[in-house]
């Protein structure tokens, strides 16, 4: 088992953890990463596009010309998709977008997320995060004690709604807790902070 330093979170020393390897020593499966992540965005998609065909277009009831010796081209509606102001032929309609992978793929590729933070030294164990009020500044002083000054993921084992508030107007930080915890997040992150309890949580889950 990996054992990482444990922080308090001022980036103070407080202990070491160690870390089940079935969860943070998977070997990297990029292919399977691509389509968790694929499958995230994929459902995120409002796919509200919509066309009219002939028979959602207004008008055209009427048969425009007789259909013998004008000369011209047969016509029986002036929402032909022929006609300037008819309809459209194979354009989009309203769809959904979303597809669904087995569980134990979605749950491996979450494990080769974690486990690709912990192989780069992008993970930071935190003792503890709460704060007492929503505040902006106390997140911006645990990135400045840090170091970090790009996207940062805070992951929780219960939901802290001060914690998620005083991150959300961070542009690329963000907090959610071990229920939300997703592969996209977790790679679109430059750092990832998790507390032990957050630690523990995951391991009896997936474990």
């Amino acid at each position: 088992m990996a054992t990482v330093a444990v922080y308090d979170i001022t980036n103070n020393k407080v202990g070491d953890i160690e870390l089940n390897d079935s969860i943070f020593g998977v070997e990297m499966n990029a292919g399977l990463l691509h389509q968790a992540v694929l499958m995230q965005l994929a459902s995120e998609r409002l796919g509200t596009h919509a066309t009219k065909t002939r028979s959602f277009v207004r008008g055209g009831g009427r048969k425009p010309w007789k259909q013998k010796g004008t000369g011209r081209a047969r016509s029986g509606s002036t929402r032909s998709p022929l006609w300037v102001g008819g309809g459209t032929v194979f354009g989009p309609h309203p769809r959904k977008y979303a597809f669904s992978m087995p569980r134990k793929q979605r749950r491996l590729a979450i494990k080769c997320a974690l486990s690709d933070k912990v192989k780069n030294g992008e993970l930071v164990v935190l003792d503890s995060l709460d704060f007492e009020a929503p505040k902006t500044s106390q997140v911006v002083k645990v990135l400045s004690d840090f170091g970090v000054s790009s996207k940062a993921l805070f992951i929780t084992a219960e939901e802290a709604q001060n914690v998620e508030k005083s991150a959300r107007n961070i542009p690329g930080v963000k907090a959610i807790n071990t229920t939300g915890l997703n592969v996209f997040d977790i790679l679109h992150s430059d750092k990832l902070f998790i507390t032990k309890d957050a630690i523990t949580r995951i391991e009896e889950v997936f474990a």
